[in-house]
């Protein structure tokens, strides 16, 4: 962004705060292309993405007094956007259709998402994923990704067999791939499907 824009986002995002609607309306005329098409580019389906629109938008307004002028306003709408995409899909992950449509996307990406979306995020997503699992998987799956233990070492330091082991990272491995199909971003997903993390 260029420093000439920067400052009259920033006068823009003052006058927000204070209720100006015609400030309101030009940063919704600035970023509503691009919300759209990050939203579209998750869900696959231009009616939800164009209520997620509505949503980000009506949420900004709502909350403009909680806006800081000092932080980036292009930030603070794609983290809304990406929240509000993400809790949509949870709420739809049980729809079949969509959450095929969600998993089996391009992997194509919408420019903006890689600069939205830090590794923290990742980060974020894939221990939600693993705090989904039970007690037991949880340490198996932990002492072969991070303590990079065979499944003959797990099985000798848990005094379970070898066999047992291996049903049970291949039943969490399916549990990790189904959250992150209806939780991740589809970038994360290709990732780790790409290297071990989710052989």
């Amino acid at each position: 962004m260029s420093e000439t824009k920067a400052i009259n986002n920033k006068l823009l995002v003052t006058e927000l705060i204070v209720g100006n609607e015609k400030a309101f309306t030009e940063l919704f005329n600035t970023y509503c292309n691009d919300v759209y098409a990050y939203s579209l580019s998750m869900l696959k389906n231009q009616v939800l993405a164009e209520e997620i629109v509505q949503d980000v938008f009506l949420n900004i307004w709502l909350h403009r007094d909680r806006l800081n002028t000092d932080l980036s306003f292009k930030s603070y709408v794609f983290t809304i956007t990406r929240n509000l995409t993400f809790n949509l899909i949870s709420k739809v992950a049980n729809i079949h259709k969509l959450k095929k449509e969600v998993f089996y996307v391009s992997q194509k990406s919408y420019s903006p998402i890689e600069d939205i979306i830090a590794e923290a995020d990742y980060d974020v997503i894939k221990n939600k994923a693993i705090e989904q699992l039970s007690p037991k998987r949880r340490v198996i799956f932990e002492m072969s990704r991070n303590k990079e233990m065979s499944y003959e070492e797990i099985s000798k330091e848990l005094n379970i067999s070898v066999s047992t082991v291996k049903g049970q990272m291949s039943k969490t491995l399916a549990d990790i791939r189904n959250f992150l199909e209806t939780h991740g971003d589809v970038t994360l997903l290709i990732t780790l499907l790409s290297s071990r993390w989710l052989e």
